[in-house]
């Protein structure tokens, strides 16, 4: 039978599973969250370990910064074997450290750096695509809809931009809420939370009627490019843009 080892589904869990495993000389077939389903084939195997409150901070001393963030941004991936990568990862740092970035021949290491790019790159475009409505108590409330699970990559990013108002982002796919009060943000199950209202206020709906009028009017059909505009706006996110919802 093939051992799969269980973690809390947490970043640090998940991290000091792997530094136990490391010293067991463990080489697990898959790590995966407490919520996994096995097969016929697979022994589940969840234990207690020593829990490491310094483990971050120690691989970072260790393995740099950029190591570090590089496997986070694995960890928020939905890549299916996403842990073992970690795995492998973490265990050849401990042996470069801080070179452990360059060793591309490395399977783990470039299959890392490339599963973290694709992370940073859809954060990034959430942060363009994500589009805030007014609710009628003054709330922004938005709806995404991302691949990876990159809700805190976002929510850092309009924590700065709109550090005055009240927001609200849910992630959709995985029904996750950031609630910010103007001081700070906190990501929530959807189900342990209820919502006294959705409406949206009068100026809110005026401003969505004007904007698609305004959108509209300035297109050239002369130079319509379809393909172009949704390589650079793919057609997964269009459900949650104002201006283009309506062509789905």
């Amino acid at each position: 039978m093939d051992k799969v080892y269980l973690y809390d589904g947490s970043f640090v869990g998940l991290l000091n599973l792997i530094m136990e495993l490391i010293k067991m000389n463990e080489r697990p077939y898959n790590i995966k969250d407490e919520l996994y389903s096995s097969s016929l084939f697979e022994t589940l195997i969840n234990f207690d370990i020593p829990w490491d409150d310094n483990i971050l901070k120690n691989m970072r001393l260790s393995f740099g910064k950029y190591a570090l963030d590089v496997i986070y941004y694995v960890f928020l991936s939905e890549e299916n074997n996403k842990e073992l990568i970690i795995y492998y990862f973490v265990l050849n740092a401990l042996k470069f450290h801080k070179n452990i970035v360059y060793r591309r021949d490395l399977k783990c290491v470039s299959e890392a750096l490339r599963i973290s790019q694709y992370v940073i790159h859809e954060g990034h475009k959430m942060k363009g695509f994500l589009r805030f409505k007014e609710l009628e108590n003054k709330v922004l409330y938005a709806e995404i809809e991302p691949t990876n699970d990159v809700i805190l990559l976002v929510s850092d990013h309009f924590k700065k931009r709109l550090c005055n108002e009240y927001w609200i982002i849910r992630d959709v796919k995985r029904g996750l809420l950031s609630i910010y009060n103007k001081k700070k943000y906190i990501v929530v199950l959807e189900e342990n939370f209820t919502f006294s209202t959705l409406n949206l206020s009068e100026e809110e709906k005026e401003m969505e009627s004007l904007w698609k009028v305004f959108y509209k009017t300035i297109g050239i059909d002369a130079r319509r490019n379809d393909r172009c505009r949704r390589n650079f706006m793919p057609k997964k996110y269009w459900k949650y843009i104002l201006e283009v919802e309506d062509e789905l």
